[in-house]
């Protein structure tokens, strides 16, 4: 599976999860990334065969319906909850750990194709 870090994520985060070998970019680290429009970078997803991992539910869940609507289909959204766990640079390492589990239960492109999913804090 392939994944992009919306750019509310730190940017270590993908470069250690792609020295572990798995296909992870960051929007942040990315300059044609940065700052687009959720539309867009949603887009790009779709285009790239890559689950987004984003904090913005409120955002992303509508563009997903009408996605749906259309008929036409994404490669999994991947959100993580401030409660359960908050972005810092102290809980990095958190993401890391959780992001890599996610990739390892579903390493085929397209695993997710189509779901959503909560990401879950390491036991």
């Amino acid at each position: 599976m392939r994944l992009c870090l919306d750019q509310h994520y730190a940017p270590q985060i993908a470069a250690v999860l792609r020295e572990r070998g798995h296909d992870v970019i960051s929007a942040e680290a990315e300059g044609e990334l940065r700052g687009l429009p959720d539309e867009e970078l949603l887009a790009f997803c779709v285009r790239e065969r890559r689950g987004l991992v984003t904090e913005n539910a409120a955002d992303f869940m509508p563009l997903v319906h009408q996605l749906a609507a259309r008929g036409d289909e994404h490669y999994g959204l991947v959100f993580s909850s401030p409660a359960s766990m908050p972005r810092g640079a102290d809980t990095i390492g958190l993401f890391i750990e959780a992001l890599e589990r996610l990739l390892r239960e579903c390493p085929a492109e397209g695993a997710l194709r189509n779901q959503v999913r909560w990401l879950r804090p390491p036991p």
